[in-house]
């Protein structure tokens, strides 16, 4: 029984210097998605002021006023889908296609926050554990100076990991509601369009009658 209890300690204490590698990759991932975050922020911010109403107020009269609206360079995936959507001739599978393919670029854009958001408290407790452990020994040997180190270990992978977790949590709120609408605006310019078509095909019906 003591040399496997001896194992799994010096197995666990071989991966704290692993999770701190790890962890501190993850922190500075965390500080590049907040730099992106930030610009995608500013980005959609233009992008609402410019074409949300136009969006609301849409009609078949008015959707080539919404095409010329959009950015010369599609500054974002939302004006780039919207973009094709207005380009390519419109039919109602097209349109499908056009925003399946954006909830799944969608989904791989979250999965970083998501990622972050998972992994950072549990890096953050394994490492909290495993420098606990060499702590209490300290503690019991009378070692002070040893368990005061380990103590900071302790403490920084816990707040790390939290930080790493914060980062993502927030980050990923947001998106999901940005994603969200920009789904609802694809949804509704959709529906614009193929009642355009729709219009137009009951008119020629008409006249051929």
């Amino acid at each position: 029984m003591e040399i496997i209890s001896k194992t799994l300690f010096w197995l666990a204490n071989s991966l704290l210097i692993p999770d701190i590698i790890i962890l501190l990759l993850l922190f500075v991932r965390s500080l590049l998605l907040i730099g992106s975050f930030y610009n995608q922020y500013i980005v959609k911010r233009r992008n609402d002021s410019l074409l949300n109403t136009k969006i609301k107020d849409l009609t078949a009269s008015t959707v080539g006023r919404l095409k010329a609206s959009l950015p010369e360079r599609d500054n974002s995936l939302f004006t780039k889908y919207l973009r094709d959507m207005l380009t390519t001739p419109a039919s109602e599978a097209y349109s499908d296609f056009l925003i399946s393919n954006y909830e799944n670029e969608a989904e791989k854009d979250l999965a970083v926050s998501k990622l972050l958001a998972k992994m950072g408290p549990i890096l953050g407790l394994i490492g909290t554990l495993i420098a606990m452990s060499p702590a209490l020994v300290g503690l019991s040997t009378g070692d002070i100076a040893g368990m005061a180190y380990n103590m900071q270990v302790v403490f920084a992978t816990t707040v790390v990991g939290l930080v790493i977790s914060a980062v993502g949590l927030v980050t990923m709120q947001f998106k999901q509601r940005w994603y969200a609408k920009d789904v609802n605006h694809l949804d509704y310019v959709t529906r614009i369009l193929t009642t355009q078509i729709s219009n137009t095909d009951e008119n020629q019906n008409a006249k051929e009658k």
